[in-house]
């Protein structure tokens, strides 16, 4: 801390009065979900949050799945805690759904930072948000004043880049895989990449596929969509509409198949994944991960083993949550979208002030005041859909 000399008058800058504020306690609970390695915050973005006013509280071995231990964010000024204590804080960052014994710990009215897992949720967990008055915000549904969803998008280009890293570790491997490099190598031909999509996750996974040297092929639904992608990655990505019979013979040649979001999503049967190479490596990084191919096992990356792979073709894999793989990049990623955020709670003196002045921040919003405000959430849960605009009117 600065010192200054005797009876000097300093004047305080905005960024220096945090103590105008409130002061708001995070809590970080370990997530117990296996399909969910990830972690929302480095000990470098807890120091910077402590640093500006926060408490942050993590339950003691919450960051070990980004291997960092409770002594890295102690230093950082973390509070290392029960997960009871955790789950007390005025705001909680916890990336899979809680568990309902866990929802009923949390103070009532806290705000809930998440990510949406439609597929993850039930009319049981719903409720129990709704008894216990929490404000839950999806994060990868938070939109900035571009229309962008910068939780999203990071967590988009990660599974991207991770897929194809993973695809060629595996594709490399001399025991489990076929022992091959995906390309770059003179008088050889390179492995051929599909790619379902054109979005952040596609382009990222095609730019570390073309920088590998493989060959890269992108289909979309989409021609705006993929005109743009393939603008950005120049004459090195071949690109196409979404026709059966040319996906059918990119399927049939493809090293490597990547499946990403697009406006009608695709599922792909038996059939087609018969006539896949043998040793094949298919990824399916869309929003409902596994489901593309609902013929072939899945491969969770958040929990394999070396050699869980089949790469004899006597079965065809389909490997889910990549970015689970590279937790601790995810962490790094995170941190700085979570850091801006926040920030933004405390300067708007709220959490209901800032959910009522950022447009983007409301289209995330799950349950607040004891309603639902997330249609798809509402269907799931078999209640009624209520307009958040209305509820703010009333905060």
């Amino acid at each position: 801390m600065t010192q200054f000399a005797e009876n000097e008058i300093v004047m305080p800058k905005m960024s220096e009065i945090p103590t105008q504020h409130r002061i708001f306690s995070i809590g970080l609970p370990k997530c117990n979900n296996s399909s969910e390695r990830r972690f929302p915050l480095t000990p470098e973005a807890v120091n910077i949050l402590v640093e500006r006013g926060f408490t942050i509280k993590m339950e003691s071995g919450a960051a070990d799945v980004i291997h960092y231990s409770d002594n890295n964010y102690s230093r950082q000024g973390a509070k290392i805690v029960s997960r009871d204590e955790s789950l007390l804080c005025d705001i909680v960052i916890h990336l899979a759904p809680l568990e309902r014994q866990d929802i009923c710990k949390l103070r009532r009215g806290a705000l809930l930072l998440t990510l949406l897992h439609l597929d993850c949720q039930s009319p049981e967990y719903v409720r129990a948000l709704i008894e216990r008055g929490i404000i839950s915000v999806a994060i990868d549904l938070i939109c900035d004043d571009r229309g962008n969803k910068p939780f999203a998008d990071i967590i988009s280009e990660i599974d991207g880049r991770a897929s194809i890293a993973i695809a060629s570790s595996l594709l490399a491997d001399s025991i489990n895989g076929k022992g091959i490099l995906l390309g770059g190598i003179a008088g050889i031909l390179p492995c051929e990449v599909t790619i379902i999509g054109s979005g952040i996750a596609a382009i990222a996974a095609a730019r570390s596929a073309i920088g590998a040297g493989a060959l890269v092929r992108m289909f979309d639904s989409d021609t705006y969509r993929l005109r743009s992608a393939l603008k950005e990655l120049g004459v090195l990505a071949i690109g196409a509409a979404m026709h059966p019979k040319t996906i059918e013979k990119a399927f049939a040649s493809a090293d490597i198949i990547v499946m990403t979001d697009v406006a009608h999503q695709p599922k792909y049967g038996s059939d087609m994944v018969a006539t896949m190479k043998k040793g094949v490596i298919t990824f399916d990084i869309s929003t409902a991960e596994g489901k593309s191919f609902p013929s072939m096992p899945t491969i969770d990356l958040s929990a394999a083993k070396p050699g869980d792979n089949s790469m004899d073709g006597s079965t065809r894999v389909c490997y889910i949550h990549s970015g689970s793989a590279v937790p601790r990049t995810t962490a790094m990623a995170l941190s700085n979208t979570f850091i801006t955020m926040l920030d933004d709670i405390v300067t708007l003196e709220g959490v209901s002030n800032a959910i009522q002045f950022s447009p983007g921040l409301q289209k995330a919003v799950i349950t607040f005041l004891g309603k639902v405000t997330n249609r798809d959430v509402a269907d799931i849960a078999h209640m009624r859909h209520v307009d958040i605009s209305l509820l703010l009117q009333f905060s």
